[in-house]
C-alpha cells in the first residue's frame, strides 16, 4: 500500500467497552478510527472524546442531511470535539454545503483548533451508481468548498482523471480479497483502491470479524 494511501477502522459495534477495545488493540497501527451512527447513537460524542485520549483520530460519518442552518449548527458541535473528519451528503445540495464549510472554518478560528477535513458522499455503496451521476455530485461537492468525496473505487479513477484539482478520496466497501460483499454492491480489494487513487481506505468488518484484528491489519498492509 502506498504510503499516503490509510486504513480508517469502522468501528460499526454498539459499546463503548467493544470500541475502545479495538482502538487500544490497533493504534498505533491504524491513526483513525471511524465513529458512524450506530457508535455514535450508543454513547454519544463522550466516545469521541475517549478516542482521542488514547492518541488516536476521529472520522466522524454521520452524513450531515438536513436544512442549512441544521447541518451548519451540528459542523459547529463536531469542530469542538476536535474531529479529523466528517461526512455530509452531497446531495444536501450547494446552501447546505456552503454554509458547512463556513461554519467549519469560522469555529474552528474561533476555538483555534485544526478545521475538520469535510468530506462530501456522493452515492453509497449499498446502492447502484452511475458513474456520470457520482461525478456530477463529486464536482458540486468540491466546488462548494470540501475538501474530499466518499465513492467506491469503481468511481475514484474517474474522479481523478475528470477532476484536477488537489481533493481526498474516501473509499468505503474495502474487502481483503478472500472476503465476502455482506451488504455492499460496490466494493474493492485494498489494492485495487489505493492503485484507483484512494487517499482512505474504510474496513470494518473484514478487521471487527477476524480471529485475530491485529494480524488481519499486518495482512492487509502487507499485500499491498
Amino acid at each position: 500500500m502506498k504510503q499516503k494511501t490509510k486504513i480508517i477502522l469502522a468501528l460499526d459495534v454498539d459499546n463503548e467497552k467493544q470500541a475502545l477495545r479495538f482502538v487500544r488493540l490497533l493504534y498505533p497501527k491504524i491513526t483513525i478510527f471511524k465513529v458512524g451512527l450506530q457508535l455514535y447513537t450508543a454513547c454519544g460524542p463522550k466516545i469521541i472524546k475517549d478516542i482521542r485520549k488514547i492518541g488516536a483520530k476521529v472520522f466522524l460519518d454521520l452524513k450531515f442531511f438536513d436544512i442549512p442552518h441544521t447541518v451548519g449548527n451540528a459542523v459547529r458541535c463536531a469542530v469542538g470535539l476536535k474531529i479529523k473528519m466528517l461526512t455530509l451528503h452531497i446531495q444536501g445540495g450547494e446552501a447546505m454545503l456552503k454554509v458547512a464549510v463556513a461554519a467549519a472554518k469560522q469555529e474552528a478560528k474561533r476555538l483555534k483548533v485544526k478545521q475538520p477535513l469535510l468530506i462530501g458522499v456522493t452515492v453509497l455503496t449499498s446502492q447502484e451508481a452511475k458513474p456520470r451521476e457520482v461525478l456530477r455530485l463529486a464536482k458540486l461537492g468540491l466546488g462548494c468548498g470540501l475538501d474530499g468525496v466518499v465513492c467506491s473505487v469503481r468511481e475514484a479513477a474517474l474522479l481523478r482523471k475528470q477532476i484536477r484539482q488537489k481533493f481526498m478520496i474516501v473509499t468505503p466497501g474495502i474487502r481483503p480479497a478472500s472476503a465476502g460483499s455482506d451488504d455492499q454492491k460496490r466494493i474493492a480489494t485494498p489494492l485495487a483502491a489505493a492503485k484507483a487513487g484512494s487517499n482512505f481506505l474504510v474496513i470494518g468488518r473484514p478487521i471487527l470479524e477476524a480471529k485475530d484484528p491485529l494480524k488481519a491489519v499486518e495482512e492487509i498492509v502487507r499485500s499491498h
